[in-house]
């Protein structure tokens, strides 16, 4: 096997359950030498999945409370560049094998624990940090998205790991830029809690702007908001809910009755483009067509084609026309015609079929492996990756690793660099990216240091829901220039801040990659240290027959089977209830192979092109479910509007007081006999359990509940909402000092922002250093607001910016106001 980018690169794996076993996965798909440390006789959670995440490790077995095994540990740690745990705070350390004592043996070790909530938190940190009990404490089964609260249906149990999910990516990109400054720095001690990395992840869902214009309102918010002012009940059924649907943003059915899904608003051409490959010019061309950026005072019609949502009065008449179109053609046509069209649609899929896909296969999204357990086995590819690493593409089964060979290794180096820098302090970004998942990128890396400038067109192609609203959070610590790239000034201007670049980002399809010049060829050519990091929607490690089809976050949940299991069913399907589920991620993970990629450069000089998708992030929140085999259980995992858990022991109920989760998937039955109330419930036969335990729990308080299972491995928690985690955690940005290492959750109320109204957005703390320094990114700026200043920067004189703004190669504003009312 060829050199791969992190074949130069160790890992001690401890992780248990789920978040530390994806995180080494992560680093072992990018060729990081992974050794798995297990206790003997297993972890309790082996299965299929877990040998999924086991690929490509070595597997150890240590009784880390001997003593032997503890000197073994801490042999291996000497010979070894990180650590992986996700154990409570303090179990480590009492094992002797906390941070402390392995960074003695080897300061230049980097040691990442990932707790369900911070070790600096009193209130929490003790927590049975079960993947359900983060996600309702922190609100994630809570006002499950807009259908679910019309229809009245709160809360919802989702088998989503989606807490796991983002702290893994965050995980795996912090070890990697910390060892990419251990010149710098030397080791480090980096904690990840869970539930932090969850709410940074729902950010757009905490994302509160005060006086939030109505225009940015989908018709379902609108419905909300009515039915709230006047006191209606929130009865609405789900067929009811076409009414508020957007016809760019919804399910229609196929002549072979599978829904397609189209998300195809906010982009100026999109529409027009869904309406012309169904056959509907002619209604396109009788739809309103003017700039988004004006206010709406200022519009000549109720909407624009360019601007979400369609307005009132031609919703019906568009969304009647797109459905009996789409009868007319299976969902496969429409697939193949949209995909050439360049209009962002795909078919509704169950995971199971996503497994089984024509394009998952070929591009590498799903790989074909040849497990040692269970025979020809289909898992989920990378989520990460490097162009032309061919063992992106090639997995294997977990092997027996060599102790002795291992602790015959001499020792690593020790000694060196404590400056306490940011890890990518310097590191110059150009950030050609728009919406979400592109711009997470580029405000994910100024966090640890990068300097990132935000090219933009003159003439904006998406609408300020998507370029402003979410780019308060997304464009954060930026720099923000407007050019023209259909001109030659502004093609010269952007080779200019090229060739003053380390890093380049972009989302986009290898197609739109080479159309802006951007080819690895050229790349290497201008810099062969460049590093261009690229996501798009259905990309893999290899090319497949959807490689060029555009999409956004919901469609890679549609094209997945997400929808279909929060839905529960092909005539059912639902986005998950969170904005950015995916798209939030997607940028993560290419944070992931950016960081990969710095490795890289350093041993080799060598760039490249670092890769993430949004189809690869739909399979990392399922990597649980995400393979298939012969003799594989059946896909029926909780799913559907009427969820609330998996299993008795793992379930939401109600107390006497309001719901809270139920989690005892360890101790089960053992849970329920320490307890006076529910001792007697402990012999019960599982599916006689649930209805007698709704009963118990129903007469007395969660605090009593609560009370009655802690200091045990099972716990109590309360379904909290996003929105009471987000105000529990208030800081005010103009009072100073925000804390980002004690509590878990920490939201700031940024209300000197440059657009004249504050606004909430979750603190960037999910990823808490010893060494290493994070930055609270600046504000966003208005777009253009330092098209000057950077053109000075790279050498044109006064005179010649002017001119090249005044001739529409450059630009300095979209729009008046920072956000367009």
């Amino acid at each position: 096997m060829p050199q791969r980018p992190l074949s130069h690169i160790r890992i001690l794996d401890f992780g248990h359950y789920l978040a530390g076993p994806l995180t080494g996965m992560m680093l072992a798909d990018m060729g990081a030498e992974v050794i798995r440390i297990t206790p003997p006789g297993g972890t309790g959670f082996d299965g299929a999945a877990f040998d999924m995440l086991s690929r490509g490790k070595q597997v150890l077995e240590l009784d880390l409370k001997s003593d032997e095994g503890r000197a073994a540990a801490i042999g291996l740690a000497k010979r070894a560049d990180a650590v992986i745990e996700n154990f409570r705070p303090g179990v480590m350390g009492r094992l002797g094998l906390g941070p402390e004592a392995l960074r003695a043996a080897n300061d230049q070790l980097v040691y990442l624990s990932m707790p369900g909530f911070a070790s600096t938190d009193a209130d929490l940190a003790d927590l049975p940090a079960w993947e359900a009990v983060i996600a309702a404490y922190t609100g994630q089964f809570t006002d499950m998205g807009l259908n679910r609260r019309l229809m009245g249906i709160n809360p919802s149990f989702s088998p989503l790991a989606l807490a796991s999910a983002y702290g893994a990516s965050f995980g795996a990109m912090s070890v990697l830029f910390a060892l990419n400054a251990r010149a710098q720095n030397g080791g480090d001690h980096i904690e990840v809690p869970l539930a932090a990395a969850l709410l940074e992840g729902l950010v757009y869902n905490c994302e509160q702007i005060e006086d939030y214009p109505e225009r940015y309102k989908s018709p379902r918010e609108v419905e909300l908001d009515r039915r709230e002012a006047e006191g209606l009940p929130m009865n609405l059924k789900f067929e009811e809910l076409s009414e508020f649907l957007d016809p760019f943003y919804r399910t229609y059915t196929c002549a072979d009755g599978r829904g397609f899904y189209v998300v195809a608003g906010s982009v100026a051409t999109h529409p027009r483009r869904v309406l012309e490959t169904l056959g509907l010019k002619d209604l396109a061309d009788g739809l309103p067509d003017f700039s988004a950026y004006l206010d709406t005072k200022d519009w000549p019609a109720e909407w624009s084609m360019r601007n979400y949502p369609v307005g009132p009065s031609d919703r019906a008449r568009v969304s009647s026309a797109m459905k009996a179109a789409f009868l007319t053609k299976p969902s496969y046509e429409w697939e193949d015609l949209f995909g050439a069209a360049k209009a962002p649609a795909t078919a509704q899929r169950f995971t199971k079929e996503w497994l089984d896909d024509p394009h998952a296969l070929a591009s590498g999204l799903v790989l074909q492996v040849a497990d040692a357990k269970h025979g020809a086995m289909r898992q989920m590819g990378n989520v990460a990756w490097l162009a032309g690493d061919a063992g992106a593409a090639h997995k294997v089964s977990a092997v027996k690793a060599d102790l002795t060979g291992l602790l015959a290794e001499p020792e690593r180096s020790t000694g060196g660099g404590h400056e306490g820098k940011g890890w990518l302090d310097g590191l110059r970004v150009v950030d050609l990216t728009n919406v979400i998942a592109g711009p997470t990128i580029g405000s994910t890396l100024a966090r640890f240091g990068a300097e990132v400038k935000l090219v933009q067109p003159v003439d904006p192609s998406v609408d300020p829901w998507n370029t402003v609203v979410f780019g308060i959070h997304a464009q954060r610590g930026k720099e923000s220039i407007l050019l023209n790239l259909r001109t030659d000034a502004g093609q010269d201007a952007l080779a200019k801040l090229i060739a003053g670049a380390d890093v380049i980002t972009m989302n986009g399809t290898d197609e739109q990659r080479d159309k802006l010049g951007l080819s690895p060829a050229r790349l290497a050519a201008i810099n062969p240290r460049l590093i261009l990091v690229q996501l798009d929607a259905f990309g893999g490690p290899m090319r497949g027959p959807k490689s060029d089809h555009l999409g956004y976050d919901d469609l890679a949940q549609a094209a997945t089977g997400v929808m279909l299991r929060f839905g529960g069913g092909l005539d059912t399907p639902e986005e998950h209830a969170h904005f950015g589920t995916i798209d939030v991620l997607t940028g993560f993970c290419a944070c992931v192979a950016l960081g990969g990629a710095l490795l890289r450069l350093k041993e080799t000089g060598k760039g490249g092109v670092a890769r993430a998708s949004l189809a690869a992030a739909g399979n990392l929140i399922q990597a649980q479910f995400m393979y298939t085999h012969a003799g594989r259980a059946p896909f029926d995992e909780p799913s559907g509007r009427e969820a609330l858990g998996w299993g008795p022991f793992y379930h939401c109920y109600q107390a006497a007081d309001g719901w809270f989760f139920f989690a005892a998937p360890s101790e089960r039955g053992a849970a329920l006999a320490r307890v006076a109330e529910l001792a007697d419930l402990a012999a019960l036969p599982e599916d006689q359990l649930h209805r007698a335990l709704s009963l118990r729990f129903s007469t007395q308080p969660l605090a009593h509940w609560r009370a009655a299972f802690a200091g045990t491995s099972s716990t109590a928690v309360p379904l909290s909402s996003l929105h009471e985690t987000r105000d529990a955690a208030l800081q005010l940005e103009s009072a100073g000092n925000i804390d980002l290492k004690q509590a878990t959750f920490r939201v700031i109320r940024h209300d000197r922002h440059p657009m004249g109204r504050w606004c909430d957005l979750v603190a960037p703390n999910a990823v808490r250093p010893q060494a290493g320094r994070i930055t609270i990114p600046g504000p966003a700026p208005k777009y253009g607001a330092h098209t000057g200043t950077i053109l000075e920067r790279l050498g044109y004189p006064p005179e010649q910016a002017e001119a090249m703004i005044a001739s529409g190669a450059a630009g300095e504003a979209w729009s008046e106001k920072y956000l367009p009312e």
